[in-house]
C-alpha cells in the first residue's frame, strides 16, 4: 500500500489532520487499532476557537447537533464570578458525538480509514499495519500522550510534567444555567457542561489518585444539589491528564498533533481547540513541504494555552491565591471577561495589558 500521509491514531486530532490534509489535495490514510466511535474521558466542552477550526475543516455545530453556552463561571462557594464570550459560540456534545462527526467529514473527503489496524513497526518510509507494509510520504503521529510515533522519532519530552486524574460521568438532568461551571475545591476541581437537552457532563480534576466521582460530588455540595434525584446515563470513566510537551514536534519527514505534541490539564478545556488548529497547520505546512513552519506555527498555537493552564493550576495548588484571585475577579469583572475572551481566542494575550500587572499584584499582595 501506499499513500502520501499516514496518520497513525484516528482519534479528533487524526481525523481533523487527515481532513485538512485531503483538502491540500494530499492521499491519506488513517490507522488505528481501536474501532469507532472511540470515546475518551474529556470536558466535552468546544470553546469558540475549537468551532471555528472545526468551521475550517468542513463540520458545522449548531443547536441539532451540540448545545450551546454563552460563557464561564467561576466558584469556590465563597465568591464567584462569570464572563460571556464577546463573539461566537461554544458547544458542548459527547466525545463520541464528535467523534462520529469527523469520521462522517472524513468519508465525505475521501480519506482512507483503517480501523482494527495495529501497527507492529515503523520507518520513515511508512509503517507496519497488520502485517501489510504501508508507504508513505509523511508519517503523522496522532496517537496520544504514549505516542508510539514520538518515541520512534526521539521527540519525547526531555522531562516529565506531574500529572493529575480527571474523571467524567453523564447525568439525566436538563442544563440549569447557560454557561460552563467550574467549582473549586481543595486541589480539585468539578466542571459541569451542557451536553444534552436533558444531560450534563460532570468531570472532576485531582492529584489524589482514589478519587472518584462519588467521594468528589459530596466536596461540592452545590452541585450534589443540582443532581438530587437523577440518575448517571453513562458509567464513570478516567484518565490522567497534564501539561506537557514534546521535545520537538517535527523530524525529518514525521510530525505530531494533538496530545502526541503537547498536552494541556483538562481544567483549561482546550485539548480539541488546540488539537484542531494544530491540524490545520500541519496541513498548510505539508502543502509548503515544510514541516519548520509547522514547529512555528505550534509554538503560537500552544503558547497562550499553556500560560492559562499554569494560573489554573496555581490556582488549583494554593488555596490563598486561588481565593484572592477569584475576589478580584469578581470585584474586577472586565478584566474576567478578557481572561476569559483570551482564553476562547477571542482576544490576543497581551488584551490584558497593565491589567495583568495589576491583577498580579493585588494578588500578591493583597
Amino acid at each position: 500500500m501506499q499513500t502520501d500521509v499516514l496518520i497513525i491514531g484516528g482519534g479528533p486530532a487524526g481525523l481533523a489532520t487527515a481532513i485538512a490534509a485531503r483538502a491540500k489535495g494530499f492521499r491519506v490514510t488513517v490507522v488505528d487499532s481501536r474501532t469507532p466511535p472511540i470515546n475518551k474521558a474529556c470536558g466535552e466542552g468546544l470553546l469558540p476557537e475549537a468551532v471555528n477550526a472545526l468551521h475550517g475543516l468542513g463540520i458545522d455545530l449548531d443547536p441539532t447537533v451540540a448545545i450551546p453556552f454563552a460563557g464561564i463561571l467561576f466558584s469556590d462557594g465563597d465568591s464567584s464570578a462569570s464572563a460571556r464570550f464577546g463573539c461566537g459560540t461554544a458547544f458542548g456534545l459527547r466525545r463520541t458525538a464528535l467523534h462520529r462527526l469527523l469520521i462522517h467529514r472524513a468519508n465525505e473527503t475521501g480519506v482512507s480509514l483503517l480501523w482494527g489496524a495495529r501497527v507492529s513497526s515503523f520507518d520513515f518510509a511508512g509503517a507496519r499495519a497488520n502485517g501489510n507494509w504501508i508507504r508513505c510520504r509523511w508519517l503523522i503521529g496522532a496517537d496520544g500522550q504514549r505516542s508510539s510515533v514520538r518515541k520512534f522519532a526521539r521527540l519525547e519530552p526531555r522531562r516529565r510534567t506531574r500529572s493529575r486524574f480527571g474523571f467524567r460521568r453523564h447525568y439525566a438532568v436538563a442544563p440549569w444555567t447557560d454557561v460552563v461551571e467550574v467549582h473549586w475545591g481543595e486541589r480539585c476541581e468539578m466542571v459541569v457542561t451542557p451536553t444534552g437537552a436533558e444531560e450534563v457532563c460532570i468531570s472532576f480534576f485531582t492529584s489524589d489518585p482514589h478519587l472518584r466521582m462519588d467521594r468528589a460530588l459530596a466536596r461540592f455540595p452545590e452541585v450534589a444539589q443540582r443532581l438530587q434525584g437523577t440518575h448517571p446515563v453513562s458509567t464513570q470513566a478516567g484518565a490522567v491528564t497534564s501539561l506537557d510537551r514534546a521535545h520537538a514536534v517535527a523530524r525529518g519527514n514525521i510530525a505530531l498533533v494533538g496530545d502526541a505534541s503537547c498536552t494541556v490539564d483538562g481544567i483549561a478545556g482546550q485539548g480539541m481547540s488546540l488539537a484542531f488548529q494544530q491540524a490545520l497547520a500541519l496541513a498548510e505546512a505539508l502543502g509548503r513541504e515544510d514541516l519548520a513552519h509547522y514547529e512555528s506555527a505550534h509554538r503560537r498555537i500552544t503558547q497562550t494555552a499553556a500560560c492559562i493552564t499554569r494560573l489554573l493550576l496555581l490556582m488549583n495548588a494554593s488555596t490563598a491565591i486561588r481565593r484572592k484571585a477569584l475576589r478580584l475577579f469578581a470585584a474586577r469583572p472586565e478584566v474576567f471577561a478578557k481572561i476569559i475572551s483570551i482564553h476562547a481566542g477571542e482576544l490576543a494575550p497581551d488584551a490584558l495589558g497593565a491589567d495583568i500587572l495589576d491583577l498580579g499584584w493585588r494578588i500578591l499582595w493583597a
